[in-house]
């Protein structure tokens, strides 16, 4: 779900991964791609792209820190149980 609103609305899609200064910035860098795609004659396209990878990149990030944060947590699970 998080993917389909990268692609379709970057900036809300890295809001909601967590990172609210990339999401302004993203906004704008996916505002301006707009705009320029309506304009003749200036490639809006790529810009949108970029936006749009870096959202799908920040919601991986974020799944992978979370996936991180669980395997340590187990971790230092296990190795309180083993002492103690």
């Amino acid at each position: 779900m998080m993917y389909l609103l990268a692609i379709l609305l970057p900036p809300l899609a890295i809001l909601f991964a967590g990172r609210p200064f990339q999401a302004v910035a993203n906004g704008l860098l996916w505002v301006l791609g707009l705009v320029l795609l309506l304009l003749p004659f200036v490639p809006g396209l790529p810009l949108l792209g970029v936006a749009i990878v870096w959202a799908i990149l920040a919601v991986r990030g974020r799944q992978q820190d979370a996936r991180d944060r669980r395997l340590v947590d187990d971790a230092l699970a296990r190795d309180r149980a083993r002492r103690g």
